[in-house]
């Protein structure tokens, strides 16, 4: 049998060193051999780029929590409290007009005449369609995006909306409809730099 090197059979390149190729077990003996794909202990930390990313399928339910203009802020916002653990705040910005239709819902505040949102919520009503959970689920720098999810004669739809007409839409239903924040819209609000 004819003998082909090592440089064949590693695939290392004549008269280039070696690499180090041992490591530690969990007590800091030397491993040979364990370098590439040795114990945690010998690997190199994680830098802020390889930080676990937030998962796209993790929802968390929030509940509308108040509705506050403080100046010196250009517009009202919608305070969202996370229902458990960790409790974070999101804060999402409104119009006036906005503000003041959840601000209605929110608060039970009787108005004379039906608001926008009232008379979607009774035409919901009369065709038999439900709203079934409200998504907060993108933020692109100040704006947010968001899904309904409603149920009714035609089956499930999921309808892309403003998160202010999902809110005040499922504060004026008859059963609670949950509210849930994606994980990455949390994340994005808690690290602005990556995503303003």
């Amino acid at each position: 049998m004819t003998d082909t090197g090592t440089a064949g059979a590693t695939g290392e390149q004549p008269g280039v060193p070696e690499p180090d190729v041992t490591g530690t077990d969990a007590r800091g003996a030397v491993v040979p051999g364990a370098g590439a794909a040795g114990p945690a202990t010998d690997a190199v930390p994680p830098g802020p780029d390889d930080a676990p990313k937030p998962d796209p399928a993790v929802w968390h339910l929030v509940a509308v929590h108040d509705i506050v203009f403080d100046l010196p802020a250009a517009y009202p916002e919608v305070v969202l409290h996370e229902a458990q653990h960790p409790w974070r705040e999101l804060r999402i910005p409104l119009g006036v007009a906005e503000a003041t239709a959840i601000a209605y819902a929110f608060r039970s505040i009787e108005t004379p005449r039906p608001m926008t949102h009232d008379l979607f919520t009774e035409v919901l009503e009369r065709y038999g369609i439900t709203i079934d959970a409200v998504r907060i689920t993108v933020r692109r720098g100040q704006a947010f995006l968001a899904e309904m999810d409603t149920s009714g004669p035609r089956g499930r739809q999921v309808m892309p909306c403003r998160p202010s007409d999902a809110v005040a839409l499922a504060l004026r239903q008859r059963l609670p409809v949950p509210i849930l924040v994606a994980e990455w819209v949390f994340a994005s609000v808690e690290s602005p730099g990556e995503d303003a």
